[in-house]
């Protein structure tokens, strides 16, 4: 286990040899997913959050804790249900009759790592509590503000299927998720792996050792804001936000916070790749993660197969990419 205090700096090597070992711990629970575990661990050494939206039972929930485990970080869970209220999350004060006075009680969002889990099930008053966490690394209740954990994650899970008694999320909260990833149907070797594995262990839980801690985490970050991006790129970045917003089917575009978010996905995911600057393929590999919750396609076209998803596809085939970028 590799543990670092707040003064230590990873060079590239050593944080991106600790990404992988964090890669291969997650992967002994959730089999072959590798590119959106990537993309997830990219998130996070980005300093950002997920969205998981995927059918139920798609390794979801094991993903979360188990990235928890791997990083060492508290991990919380928060079921999402029609009657979750505000305080459920953010927690409230308790009168304590021993000292005649009221307490705070945290709720789960002090956490390294919380997992919202089926988030579209509450209302948007419940939703809305984790905008200032997320954004803000803080809440706020009854006018005092409480500062979250250093690091503080969140990967909530959506169900795209089950419409009946959910609440859609609003464009301003999607927008607070880096990514939006989602881990598909295993192939039919890997399903059975799934199934070996467990009669192997013989027991449900799924444990997985830790490689790093928190403070770990805040230097793997720092070295991700040490990854090199060539002007070239950043403007790539910025290009294919534009053309998102230029595109027939699009209602609404990315936003600023998108090509941003192209920019910082694609550090993570270099880190994740071993390599200390980004280059196009960087970004190409986050870009549907980043920019397809972004996009609202226009209403009439709900009966087709546009999507934010097609409309990233198109605007990577039309954008032309910066050229082969030397290692400086």
């Amino acid at each position: 286990m590799t543990t670092s205090d707040d003064t230590t700096t990873l060079t590239h090597a050593e944080a991106a040899a600790i990404a992988q070992e964090v890669l291969e711990q997650v992967g002994r629970a959730v089999v072959g997913k590798q590119k959106p575990l990537g993309l997830v661990l990219a998130a996070i050494l980005a300093k950002g959050h997920v969205l998981i939206e995927d059918f139920p039972g798609l390794g979801k929930t094991l993903a979360a804790r188990t990235f928890a485990q791997a990083l060492g970080l508290d991990f919380s869970r928060a079921q999402f249900t029609p009657d979750l209220l505000p305080a459920d999350l953010t927690g409230s004060y308790i009168y304590d009759q021993r000292v005649s006075e009221f307490s705070f009680r945290r709720g789960p969002l002090f956490a390294g790592l919380l997992l919202a889990d089926e988030i579209n099930r509450t209302p948007p008053k419940t939703q809305a509590a984790l905008l200032e966490a997320m954004q803000e690394g803080q809440v706020t209740v009854e006018g005092e503000t409480h500062p979250l954990p250093v690091p503080f994650h969140v990967l909530a899970t959506a169900n795209p299927v089950e419409y009946e008694g959910t609440y859609p999320l609003p464009e301003a909260q999607l927008d607070r998720f880096l990514l939006r990833v989602g881990f598909g149907y295993p192939t039919t070797d890997e399903e059975y792996a799934v199934v070996a594995r467990r009669l192997e262990r013989q027991r449900e839980e799924v444990s997985v050792e830790a490689v790093t801690d928190a403070a770990g985490v805040r230097a793997l970050q720092a070295a991700v804001e040490r990854i090199k991006v060539d002007e070239s790129v950043g403007r790539y970045c910025v290009a294919l936000a534009e053309a998102t917003r230029d595109h027939q089917d699009v209602l609404i575009g990315a936003s600023p916070r998108g090509s941003l978010g192209l920019v910082l996905a694609a550090r993570g995911w270099a880190l994740v790749r071993g390599r200390d600057y980004v280059i196009p393929e960087d970004v190409k590999a986050v870009a549907g993660a980043v920019l397809a919750h972004r996009i609202t396609v226009k209403p009439e076209l709900w009966m087709t197969k546009a999507s934010g998803s097609r409309v990233v596809e198109a605007v990577l085939a039309s954008v032309p990419a910066p050229g082969a970028l030397e290692h400086r």
